[in-house]
């Protein structure tokens, strides 16, 4: 039988498993700045398919996130609106990793 790669676990996955709920790994070879296109293009998926995951923090760094499409951008300006905060920024990687435990990938292609 051949070997399994490893995929890294991230903390979505540790719950998952931890609840013991099916699911697939789709591993695939990084590109900085890929983002959600690349992740659908190599998995021949509809960008629309992909959610995205954005880190984000309002004026007093409380934390949100933003599941979307990937094909989509977000205004930060209708997200504070929507949500009552006088601003909305992305957190910084380092801020955005601790709260989700993701590797954060800059990309400003989903916001604006």
């Amino acid at each position: 039988m051949a070997k399994k790669d490893h995929v890294s676990e991230t903390p979505a996955t540790q719950l998952l498993k931890a609840h013991r709920v099916d699911y697939s790994e789709h591993p695939y070879e990084y590109l900085e700045h890929g983002g959600a296109q690349h992740s659908a293009e190599v998995l021949g998926w509809d960008p629309y398919a992909v959610v995205k995951t954005l880190i984000m923090q309002d004026q007093d760094a409380r934390p949100l996130v933003v599941l979307m499409h990937g094909n989509r951008k977000v205004s930060t300006k209708n997200l504070a609106r929507q949500i009552g905060a006088k601003s909305v920024e992305p957190c910084k990687p380092e801020v955005a990793n601790r709260h989700s435990g993701y590797l954060v990938v800059i990309g400003a292609s989903s916001i604006h």
